[in-house]
């Protein structure tokens, strides 16, 4: 009898202790699968308990594909039309933990973060789940077609199971223990990786751009950002290092390096019409207070150093008024590039989903193994949306494994 035949067995294994492997253990083990979970951080759902401020902005009630990114669209709407944000809601309810729309449909915990991960410990824990912190992992065998479990290493002993659901996530804040587990195990059996790269990320600017903005540091203003095809309207905040806030964050997904980002810092206004509104009610009204009234004080101070003419609006010509407008709708900006996977909330890109079922996440060629969560190229916009795939892709392995 080999070592591995010794080893303790389980149906299935969950390396990754994050939001999407939570829900799978859970989903498994409710079918009464023997399940471990396993992760090399110090505890479980970590990401989960720093995400939202720490009140974990837990799912939102308009997700649908639309809300994501992916070579293959298609791909996440048939996990995401069985396991809907409804779904996870009354699971938070059944745990009667309080929590409130922000905005835009994203629901938060109104107490803390702590609430959603001690909600999904409870649920494993009524599901008969282990779950070993502190325990790193590593692949000896995985099953081969005439084979009926998969063989680990888990903190030096061995273990197998008959299924395998690898949850380790991205790449994204590292300090949190991010890892490209996923990724080095897809590569070193053959799969398919699209492109990765930070997202919903801040920008960094060159130093010359960063010394004209240096004094809006703090500053926060509605506009309309706009990557190539991605166009949001929330706030942007200017920072020390560049630009960031929700429409910045949002745009980052889709921006390519090299490119221009236009920010509109009128959103759904006809500047050209408000300036010549202004300049026959308000001649003696200054161009920097008429900016003011919508950029703030230090943005319209600044952008008339840059240019602009502050002079009474009854002195511009509608030439000048026409060289107002080009200034702010759309601001052109080319980023310097972005902070990276470190202060990153998701990573672009990931395990090609032509290796993978849409239905149950399982990967076509190696039996018994899935793919969830972040690891898998989908990613989702901000504001609950990527919480959501992570519980609706480990519901959708948790099913079947």
């Amino acid at each position: 009898m080999t070592e591995g035949d010794r080893a303790p067995l389980f149906d299935v294994v969950v390396v990754g202790a994050g939001a999407a492997g939570l829900m799978c253990a859970i989903a498994a083990g409710g079918r009464g699968r023997s399940v471990l979970v396993l992760d090399h951080a110090n505890r479980p759902g970590k990401k989960i308990l720093m995400s939202g401020g720490g009140r974990c902005n837990f799912t939102n009630m308009y997700c649908g594909p639309e809300h994501f990114l992916s070579a293959n669209p298609h791909f996440p709407k048939s996990a995401l039309s069985r396991y809907s944000p409804w779904d996870f809601i009354a699971l938070v309810e059944k745990h009667r933990i309080p929590y409130h729309e922000k905005k835009l449909g994203q629901l938060f915990c109104d107490r803390s973060s702590k609430d959603i991960v001690d909600m999904l410990l409870a649920e494993c824990a009524s599901a008969a789940v282990e779950i070993r912190t502190r325990t790193p992992v590593s692949i000896r065998t995985l099953r081969a077609a005439d084979a009926s479990w998969h063989l680990l290493e888990a903190a030096g002993q061995a273990l197998r199971c008959r299924s395998l659901v690898i949850a380790t996530g991205g790449l994204s804040i590292p300090t949190m223990g991010a890892s490209g587990f996923a990724h080095d195990l897809a590569r070193s059996i053959g799969l398919r990786l699209r492109p990765l790269r930070a997202g919903l990320v801040p920008f960094t600017l060159d130093p010359a751009q960063l010394e004209e903005l240096s004094e809006l540091a703090g500053v926060s203003l509605d506009s309309e950002v706009r990557a190539g095809e991605g166009c949001f309207h929330e706030h942007l905040l200017f920072t020390h290092r560049g630009l960031s806030g929700p429409a910045i964050l949002q745009a980052s997904s889709y921006w390519a390096p090299g490119t221009e980002v236009e920010i509109d810092l009128f959103p759904e206004v006809d500047l050209a019409s408000r300036l010549r509104e202004a300049r026959s009610a308000r001649p003696k009204l200054g161009l920097r207070s008429f900016l003011a009234e919508q950029l703030t004080r230090r943005v319209a101070q600044r952008w008339c150093e840059r240019g602009l003419p502050d002079q009474p609006l009854g002195q511009l010509g509608d030439a000048e008024l026409e060289t107002v407008v080009q200034a702010c709708k759309p601001w052109r900006i080319r980023p310097a590039g972005t902070e990276g996977y470190r202060t990153a909330e998701v990573t672009l890109g990931g395990i090609d989903t032509d290796a993978l079922s849409s239905k149950t996440m399982a990967c076509r060629d190696h039996p018994d193994l899935y793919f969830i969560g972040e690891a898998v190229d989908v990613t989702g916009h901000l504001g609950g949306h990527n919480f959501q795939w992570a519980w609706a892709s480990g519901q959708a392995a948790g099913q079947v494994a």
